[in-house]
Parts: C-alpha cells; sequence; structure tokens
C-alpha cells in the first residue's frame, strides 16, 4: 500500500474540489487532490461530439434517473469534472436563495467577495452579441418583441472563439474551467493531484477524521490527514460517505436531491440560423423566474442536433437536412419534486420522478418557449412532448390543450444538488451551515450534494464561492476582498 501524508485530503476536482484545494494549499496548507478520471486538457477537446462524449462524460453520457420520466444526469469525468464539459454559464446565487438559506438552514457568509474572487480567477465576462451567434440573435428578437426580461450571459471564457461545442470540450482552451485555472495554482502551492484513484472509504480515529483509503491502477493508497473535503458531486459524495458510515443520522443523507429538469424547443426559420457557430448558451429570459422557470438559449454543432431531436427516419433525415435554418431554446425549472440517490451492487441508483406541479411548470414554460420562437419568426416549432411532436402557422392551441403528463417528456438534469445538504440542524441537514459533518470532526462537504435546495440558475458559481468560503474558515482567514 502506498501511504501519503498530508494536512488535507479533497476528493474530486470538480467546482468544489479544486477550488478548495487551490485555497488550502496557498493558504499553506499540504493537499493532496484524489480524482477518480483521467488527467483533462485541450487535446481531450477535439470538437467531434461522437468522439467526446464517451470519454469525457461518466458512463458515456449515459448515466438517468430511474422514474417518471426517466430524466437524463450528463457527469463529466476527470480533472475539472463537470466543468470541462458545462456551457461556462456563470450566474451568482440570487439574493432571495441566499435569504432562505439564512433563515432556513442558518447558512450564511457567501458574500460578494466570494463571488468576485471567483469571478476573477475565472474570467467571467458578458458575452458580447457579436459572438453570441444567430440562435441568440433570433432568441433576443424574439423576447424583445414580446417586451420579456433578458440578456446576454455571463461566462468564463477568455478569447472565445465561438467554437459551438462547450459541451464537449473547449477545443481551443478559452473555457476557463477549473481545471485551467484552479487545479495549476494548487500544484503551484504543492498540492498533489493523484488521478485515476477513486475514493473508497474515509477513515476515523478517535472520532474524527483521520484519512482516505482509495483504489488506483497501481494498488492501494491511503492518505493520512486531519482533514477531509469532500467534492465528488452529489451523485457520489452521499454514497462515499455512506460506505464510511458517515453522514446518516439525519435521514438526509443521499436524499433531497433536486436536479433542475431541463428540456427543449428548436425552431425551424426560413432565415439561416447555423446553431454551429457562436456561443451555444449566450441569451436568457428571466421574464417568469417568479414562475419556477427560465428560458436559456442552447445551440451546438449538427451532432448536437441530431442527438436531441426528439425524431427518427424521415422525420430526423428531412430535419438534419436543413439543420441550418433551426433554431433552439431551452428551459430549466426550479423543481419541488425531490429524488434520491442510493447504491445498489456498487452502482449509484438515482430515482426522481416528476410532480404534477412541476409537470405543470415545464407544460407553462413550453408555451412561453413557443411563443418565443413564433415571435422570432419561426415558421414550425418541434416540441419534446411525445403527443404533440410539432406545431405550425404560430399556432400553440394542441400544446395548449393538452393535458400534458411527466411521462409525455423528454428531460435532462444538468444541476444535481442536494443530496448531503447542509442545515444548522443536524436532524434536518448532513453538514452544518460551515459545510462540516454534523458530529464527525475533520470532515467537510463542498460540492452540490451541500446546496440545500434549487437555485433556479446555473450552479457552478455558487459551488465554487461555497468552496472558497469553506477554505478560509479552515485557514482560519477571512476571503480577502477584491480591489479593482
Amino acid at each position: 500500500m502506498t501511504v501519503l501524508r498530508a494536512d488535507v485530503c479533497v476528493i474530486g476536482s470538480g467546482a468544489g474540489g479544486a477550488v478548495a484545494a487551490a485555497e488550502l494549499a496557498e493558504g499553506g496548507m499540504r493537499v493532496v487532490v484524489l480524482e477518480e478520471g483521467a488527467q483533462r486538457g485541450v487535446a481531450d477537446a477535439t470538437g467531434r461530439p461522437r468522439d467526446t462524449l464517451p470519454r469525457l462524460y461518466r458512463d458515456g453520457g449515459q448515466v438517468a434517473t430511474i422514474g417518471r420520466p426517466p430524466i437524463m444526469l450528463p457527469l463529466g469525468r476527470g480533472t475539472g469534472g463537470t466543468t470541462f464539459v458545462n456551457s461556462g454559464t456563470c450566474f451568482r446565487t440570487p439574493p432571495a436563495v441566499l435569504a432562505r438559506w439564512r433563515e432556513e438552514h442558518g447558512i450564511d457568509g457567501l458574500t460578494d467577495d466570494c463571488f468576485e474572487r471567483v469571478e476573477r480567477a475565472i474570467g467571467v465576462a458578458e458575452v458580447t452579441p457579436a459572438l453570441a451567434g444567430a440562435n441568440a440573435a433570433l432568441l433576443r428578437r424574439g423576447a424583445e418583441r414580446l417586451g420579456w426580461s433578458g440578456g446576454y450571459l455571463r461566462r468564463n471564457a477568455r478569447g472565445c472563439q465561438g467554437s459551438g461545442v462547450c459541451a464537449f470540450g473547449c477545443p481551443t482552451g478559452a473555457k476557463q474551467h477549473v481545471g485551467e485555472v484552479y487545479l495549476p495554482r494548487a500544484a503551484a502551492a504543492g498540492a498533489t493531484l493523484v488521478t485515476g484513484a477513486r475514493a473508497e472509504r474515509i477513515v476515523l480515529r478517535g472520532g474524527r477524521a483521520a484519512g482516505v483509503e482509495a483504489a488506483t491502477a497501481e494498488g492501494r493508497l491511503e492518505v493520512r490527514v486531519e482533514m477531509v473535503v469532500v467534492a465528488a458531486g452529489a451523485v457520489h459524495t452521499p454514497l462515499l460517505l455512506a460506505r464510511s458510515g458517515l453522514g446518516g443520522a439525519s435521514g438526509a443523507l443521499g436524499r433531497h436531491l433536486t436536479v433542475h429538469p431541463a428540456t427543449a424547443v428548436w425552431g425551424v426559420f426560413d432565415e439561416p440560423v447555423d446553431m454551429s457557430r457562436g456561443v451555444p448558451q449566450s441569451y436568457y429570459v428571466d421574464e417568469f423566474a417568479g414562475d419556477g422557470f427560465v428560458l436559456e438559449g442552447i445551440a451546438g454543432p449538427p451532432d448536437y442536433l441530431a442527438m436531441a431531436a426528439p425524431f427518427a427516419g424521415d422525420r430526423l433525415r428531412e430535419l438534419m437536412l436543413g439543420h441550418r435554418h433551426v433554431a433552439q431554446c431551452g428551459m430549466m425549472i426550479s423543481d419541488r419534486s425531490r429524488g434520491r440517490v442510493a447504491s445498489v451492487l456498487g452502482r449509484p441508483v438515482v430515482r426522481y420522478d416528476l410532480d404534477a406541479r412541476d409537470t405543470a411548470t415545464v407544460h407553462a414554460g413550453l408555451l412561453r418557449l413557443s411563443e418565443l420562437m413564433w415571435a422570432a419568426g419561426a415558421r414550425r416549432v418541434i416540441l419534446p412532448v411525445a403527443r404533440v411532436g410539432e406545431l405550425r402557422d404560430g399556432d400553440s392551441g394542441p400544446l395548449r390543450a393538452l393535458g400534458l403528463r411527466a411521462r409525455d417528456l423528454k428531460l435532462m438534469g444538468f444541476h444535481p444538488l442536494g443530496t448531503a445538504r447542509a442545515h444548522a440542524d443536524p436532524h434536518r441537514g448532513v453538514v452544518d451551515g460551515d459545510l462540516a459533518l454534523h458530529g464527525v470532526p475533520g470532515v467537510h462537504v463542498a460540492d452540490g450534494a451541500a446546496v440545500p435546495g434549487p437555485l433556479g440558475v446555473n450552479p457552478q458559481i455558487t459551488i465554487m464561492a461555497l468552496a472558497t468560503r469553506l477554505a478560509h474558515r479552515l485557514l482560519d482567514s477571512e476571503v480577502p476582498a477584491c480591489r479593482s
């Protein structure tokens, strides 16, 4: 068995783990990072979805929930985690969510300094209209004709060239994912990164953290430490804690899963769109955030359309022949449904059922998406709905009249959260407001599992800001104020 000694072991190198590792190492701690996947870099991002999807995503991008309806959960695997393959969208935690966390969960201290420190590190800036592409321009046109609130998204990219394949890794290296920014900082400060290392158990001695046992291709590995930061993601963090006999006292471990259920519609236009050019996710509409959903433009290369379209055979062929005239806009809801994660024969099993309230919210969002496409000038709207696959001539009546059922929908969930949720009350949460495991000194959670519930926006900045706050509290220091 190989033995490493350090002050802290960070399990996972995604949005939470990489940030915590860099901040702790730069603060003077000896850090070991365990990453189950491989080292990722620009060479892995070929720009060809059929090549990169099987390699860069966990289980080839085929992780899915069991329930009604089944929901795909695309999870990155490798250094940088899902930040390597996400859209790069950067929203701060909404103020109303922060207020709810303070009042209901006892979580405080996520200040502007936390957000600004992250945003400066990864170069967050608003997408320019020229770079956004024609897909975004059409959606903006529709929103402005309807008088809806919207704008260009903020993203973590420096020198973006609008390659259109963010979800398959950035081929130019412009996306400032945590593997590009924070892991090199951690290494420069002396941290040790071990890839291909699956953490199997957190070791306790005297009732507190003492190490982590892991399996690698070379054999067994033990990292002896006094502090562990778990950042394996909302699907795998609760399973690691459960294998270690930790976090189960409240009954919350593995439960309270939210995923921001998401779907999209496609508009077919007379004018050319060419979704493969420009930033795939670059324009949003927040007019209906108070109704529980937001709209976000999403685009990609022809491969992406072929994989996502709800057609097969001749209908898919006809759509693909005209792919340059297709635009797409997605929506995601702030879900009230809850799921759970468990282990069966050593494999994660995710159960999630969309309830009637959330089904109604998706229905409302699809009607608004159709309205947006009509206003932008679409002549056909293609839907992800089993019983109404297409609308024509500006008529949303068939969708409006449909008694939509959860099983009619084709959904994805890009943001699993909440399976080791933070709550000041040890009977209601797995970790406390400082992300420390209730009742076990030295164990902390710094990923989406600790986020108490749906944010209504993309969560990577929230997770990174929480990891920043955690690291500085472990260092017994304040998050430095950013100076202009």
